[in-house]
């Protein structure tokens, strides 16, 4: 029941902001609305305002702003039963652009608003400037820095959260960094030379230079979210499961845990968890699977299809504006990161069976929702995103088909013909049904929906 609950909450949120930018663009530069719908099939309530009939449709997988004069009346050749001026194809094309734009803008606008809110009021999470793993022979074990030292100071500025220590050496460039250690009773001063690495993005597979000192707070790695039917799941991990080791080695970050993963493909290992204050060991199988590399060459890693992320200690609230300003940059962060995702799925560098339909996102809401507010929040604006970037692509029957038809005709001088485009909704219309499809047998496949045929 919280699984279905979540799904309707989130997606019928996103839906309603996307078409009411739609709605009230449409409406402020004069276009007539007849119908206002969110969801599609049988109609369980309407009403009727002064000119537009607002629906609430059974099946929430969708909605519609259907506007006076979408296709050109001039067309027709017959007589117009409404006035003129309020046809959409009739308006100029900046009009009638900003109108298709509205959808899913207002989408990244939610995103930002949420993101906002959560950092205004649940805050973010924040961990304290305590070492934990502290890489042998790395820049920081060098220079005499051990698991427990309380870092004071940076180069003179005091430290209050490891991401302070991120930042400083982010911003280092490599120089040397003067730090002030606290071990037990007694503080030193090291100095610590950050040193250039190569590490891959989990997410997009990319790999990437960074600076590194070898050590990073003390944190331990939990397990956000289980695909049914995975690895995971078949080894008995849950949301929320604290992970200590792996392969009888400890793990300190959520970094190390998807490392040790990685390197072990097919491979049974022991993995010790703690879960509601006692300590457990269970046995999982990380999937084999094929991963392509930027050179180009294809490794094996080992996957479990689990979400992991870091147990925080403590969450510490922005204020207002700074909140908004991070939520903006969140979203123009994880807009780049879900074009290039809809990218590498498209050349196959990320593998296609990662494409997830309705009943992922009602799996993952449902997560979400059992872990409190702020990760359904979080959840509901990575899916906004989502949501926006799919609707501007090029597709016809999408919103961005549309844009793109307004853009040939800036170019052209004119509109394309009524045949053309309705060929190109035709098939844009294919596309995405084949889409769909495709997403719910990964969906139903991910579930193990099809063991009986085995």
């Amino acid at each position: 029941m919280t699984t279905i609950i979540s799904f309707v909450i989130v997606i019928g949120i996103l839906i309603l902001i996307h078409e009411l930018g739609h709605f009230f663009v449409a409406r402020w530069t004069g276009v007539g609305v007849e119908r206002f719908s969110i969801g599609f099939g049988p109609v369980l309530l309407r009403w009727r305002g002064k000119e537009t009939e607002y629906c609430l449709s059974a099946i929430p997988m969708g909605g519609y702003v259907k506007m006076l004069g979408e296709e050109n009346p001039l067309e027709g050749g017959t007589e117009l039963p409404y006035d003129p001026k309020k046809a959409f194809a009739l308006k100029p094309l900046w009009a009638r652009f900003l109108i298709v734009f509205a959808g899913p803008g207002m989408n990244f606008v939610l995103a930002a608003v949420i993101v906002a809110a959560v950092l205004a009021t649940v805050g973010r999470p924040v961990w304290p400037a305590i070492s934990g793993r502290v890489v042998e022979n790395g820049p920081a074990a060098k220079a005499g820095l051990r698991s427990g030292d309380v870092v004071l100071s940076i180069d003179g500025r005091p430290v209050k959260y490891w991401e302070d220590v991120d930042r400083a050496v982010a911003a280092s460039d490599g120089r040397p960094l003067e730090m002030v250690v606290k071990r037990g009773e007694t503080s030193q001063t090291i100095t610590v030379a950050p040193q250039r690495t190569t590490v891959q993005d989990p997410i997009l597979r990319e790999s990437k230079e960074t600076l590194d000192i070898g050590a990073g707070p003390q944190s331990v790695p939990q397990i956000s979210s289980v695909n049914p039917g995975s690895p995971a799941e078949k080894a008995g991990l849950q949301p929320g499961d604290v992970v200590l080791a792996i392969g009888g080695k400890r793990v300190f970050t959520a970094e190390d845990l998807v490392q040790a993963i990685r390197s072990r493909p097919g491979q049974t290992v022991p993995i010790e968890i703690e879960r509601e204050a006692k300590k457990l060991t269970l046995t999982v199988t990380p999937n084999a699977e094929e991963e392509k590399q930027p050179s180009g060459e294809t490794v094996q890693v080992g996957r479990i299809q689990a979400g992991i992320g870091s147990k925080a200690v403590s969450f510490v609230a922005y204020d207002p504006i700074r909140a908004i300003w991070h939520g903006s940059v969140w979203t123009k962060d994880m807009t780049v990161i879900t074009v290039k995702g809809f990218w590498k799925l498209i050349v196959g560098t990320i593998d296609r069976s990662n494409i997830g339909g309705p009943i992922q996102i009602a799996s993952m809401a449902g997560q979400q929702a059992r872990e409190g507010f702020g990760p359904l929040a979080m959840f509901t604006a990575i899916i906004s995103v989502n949501l926006a970037v799919l609707n501007l692509l090029p597709v016809p029957m999408l919103d961005g088909g549309h844009l793109f038809f307004f853009i040939i005709e800036a170019v052209l001088g004119r509109p394309l013909s009524l045949r053309k485009r309705e060929a190109a909704q035709q098939l844009g219309f294919v596309l995405l049904m084949l889409l769909m499809v495709y997403a719910l047998y990964n969906d139903l496949v991910r579930i193990d929906a099809f063991k009986f045929l085995k």
